[in-house]
């Protein structure tokens, strides 16, 4: 019997088993991308002080498959790239997914790396392995190699979010609150905003002793409030030079820091490398660089100790676990950043379960507790300080249906078959 006539004959014998008919459908044929659409949230929208400025990108499949893919924040810039790079995506099949990508990056290869081309490239990536999960009818964890962690350990941000009406001005009571839910790690920007605000008075190009001893209060008051029990991360904003970075690492020393993150723009790695060289804390960048080739260039000059993409600006999935992969080559490990949409939460947790170099991951209590819940049904929340992946089929998304109704969210049809 040939392989037609049995493909045939096992069709026929499947309606009592709807799962495996629904198996066996796919198989029949390669899938294509029907239809292009863009869900966009309602700009004056705002959640306990915050506005969602996320843009989803939904892929329809001729099987009736639906994948969804994120990139933020520039809403109105990505939907003119998403317009341009949609028609390349008709007809195609989304589980063909290294292929798409190449043929995409090609496509906007003439325009910057990281812009919102290259955004509309993730939320691309992500949306297809999103398909590609439902499709097998696995989490996209295992797509990846499976677990490599049971649970991922998470830090908390404060980025002038609140949590119930707590601030970045409140250290002794966050770290309490942070430490009764298990999460013994904070990120924190005491040198670009906060009460000193160095960088407002210098434009980073100069800090003084004074600014350096009051920039340490909150460092100071987190220790004596929890001693070694709460890490502390610092997030510089990318907005110092050379100088003032070494000035202001060398005056953390003492204090145990977890990792400071992007104190400069990548935009000069060797400057980079010699932060490296002279401090003893930990070097972490960056969520501001895209694709693998730049993590390259930034692993081949030792120019970072812990590795952070986002992988709703680096490439999307498929990029983010050959950066870790890559890292891992050097013995470095990976922190993803996390502090968009829910989308990025999803696809980061699945991402980062998958990785054997995985390090600590980004979470903000605001965003997962308050936000992402008004649009999305069962998100994943830590417990006792670190989150599991989703055990659905796909990311595990389930959009609710109040914020299309309402006008909150928007849907708009780019391109369609």
């Amino acid at each position: 019997m040939n392989s037609s006539l049995r493909r045939r004959d096992l069709l026929k014998a499947l309606p009592f088993f709807p799962p495996l008919a629904q198996r066996a459908a796919r198989a029949a044929g390669p899938m294509k991308i029907t239809k292009v659409e863009m869900v966009r949230v309602r700009k004056d929208l705002r959640i306990h002080e915050v506005s969602p400025n996320w843009t989803w990108v939904l892929l329809h499949t001729d099987q009736g498959i639906t994948g969804i893919g994120e990139s933020y924040p520039t809403q109105d810039a990505h939907l003119g790239a998403l317009k341009e790079l949609a028609p390349l995506l008709l007809g195609k099949d989304p589980t063909n997914i290294e292929r798409l990508w190449q043929d995409v990056y090609y496509r906007i290869s003439y325009q910057p790396w990281g812009g919102a081309e290259f955004r509309m490239l993730t939320a691309i990536n992500i949306a297809q392995w999103d398909i590609l999960g439902k499709a097998a009818g696995m989490p996209v964890y295992k797509l990846l190699g499976g677990k490599a962690q049971e649970k991922l350990r998470v830090y908390n941000t404060m980025n002038g979010w609140p949590i119930y009406g707590m601030r970045d001005h409140d250290p002794e009571k966050v770290t309490e609150f942070l430490l009764k839910r298990g999460i013994k790690a904070v990120k924190i920007y005491p040198y670009d905003r906060g009460p000193v605000n160095a960088f407002a008075r210098h434009g980073g190009t100069f800090i003084s002793q004074a600014e350096l001893k009051q920039s340490l209060d909150p460092i100071q008051r987190i220790r004596k409030a929890a001693g070694d029990e709460m890490e502390i991360a610092l997030d510089l904003s990318s907005k110092w030079n050379l100088p003032c970075t070494l000035q202001i690492a060398r005056s953390l020393e003492p204090y145990g820091i977890l990792y400071l993150e992007d104190p400069m723009l990548p935009d000069n790695l060797e400057a980079y490398a010699t932060l490296a060289r002279e401090t003893s804390i930990p070097v972490c960048i960056s969520e501001r660089l895209a694709s693998r080739f730049r993590f390259r260039e930034m692993f081949q000059l030792r120019a970072v100790d812990v590795a952070m993409y986002d992988l709703t600006w680096c490439g999307g999935i498929s990029e983010a676990k050959k950066i870790s992969d890559m890292a891992d080559t050097y013995k470095i490990p990976t922190s993803p950043h996390t502090g968009g949409g829910p989308i990025l939460w999803f696809s980061s947790i699945h991402t980062a379960t998958s990785l054997t170099n995985f390090y600590i991951m980004e979470s903000v209590f605001h965003l997962y507790n308050d936000l992402y819940p008004h649009f999305i049904k069962d998100v994943p929340v830590p417990v006792n300080g670190a989150v599991t992946a989703p055990e659905r089929p796909g990311l595990g998304v389930e959009l609710r249906d109040e914020p299309f109704r309402n006008g909150d969210a928007q849907r708009e049809t780019i391109a369609q078959l």
